[in-house]
């Protein structure tokens, strides 16, 4: 690079990211041009809809190497508005192999159905749903082993939704960070000590 003649040689020393991204895969929505960083700030894992899915190896990957080894601080699930993953999710259209992706969406239309159902316009619903949506994956994620064996150990450790507004720029924290379990039902609050006693 002309204005910084050591770049590749800086990136080359090793990465130290705080953040963990998990994004959509639209080529609108690049982590590091959003959040205003550089390469070697943010380490990112995209898929269609930003989903986080509790069978997902590759995402689970990602998770477990950015929190256990890297030791971000922050994990944070950003969606976007005018999401075309999360549209086709609400239509009846068989698209091919994704349907199977777009199924995770449809599950969180059906746990929101009674607040959707009652939004007329359709740009407005699908825009709600990228919020339900981005709320119910960063619950997903603070679900999984890896977070909450994370949150044993540390308390420095928080998972954030984000929702992106293409349009303007503008990035809508959603509310939901968490770091700890306690919000999430007893059901999914993991005992570490008996999972390791058999």
């Amino acid at each position: 690079m002309k204005d910084d003649p050591d770049y590749f040689r800086k990136l080359s020393q090793g990465q130290s990211p705080e953040v963990l991204w998990i994004g959509c895969s639209d080529s609108r929505v690049p982590a590091n041009q959003i959040t205003g960083t550089k390469p070697g700030e943010v380490f990112v894992h995209r898929n269609i809809a930003n989903v986080c899915v509790h069978s997902d190896m590759n995402m689970l990957s990602v998770l477990d190497y950015a929190v256990n080894v890297l030791k971000v601080k922050h994990v944070i699930v950003a969606g976007h508005y005018g999401c075309g993953g999360v549209a086709a999710a609400l239509s009846n259209k068989q698209f091919g192999l994704i349907d199977n992706w777009l199924r995770h969406i449809k599950d969180v239309y059906r746990l929101y159905s009674h607040e959707l159902d009652r939004i007329s316009d359709t740009q407005l619903k699908v825009n709600r749903l990228v919020e339900l949506n981005v709320i119910e994956q960063a619950y997903n994620l603070c679900k999984t082993t890896i977070i909450q064996n994370a949150w044993k150990e540390r308390s420095d450790l928080e998972v954030h939704g984000w929702v992106i507004d293409i349009g303007t720029g503008l990035v809508k924290d959603l509310k939901v960070s968490s770091n700890d379990p306690q919000k999430l039902g007893y059901v999914y609050e993991l005992d570490v000590e008996l999972a390791g006693a058999h």
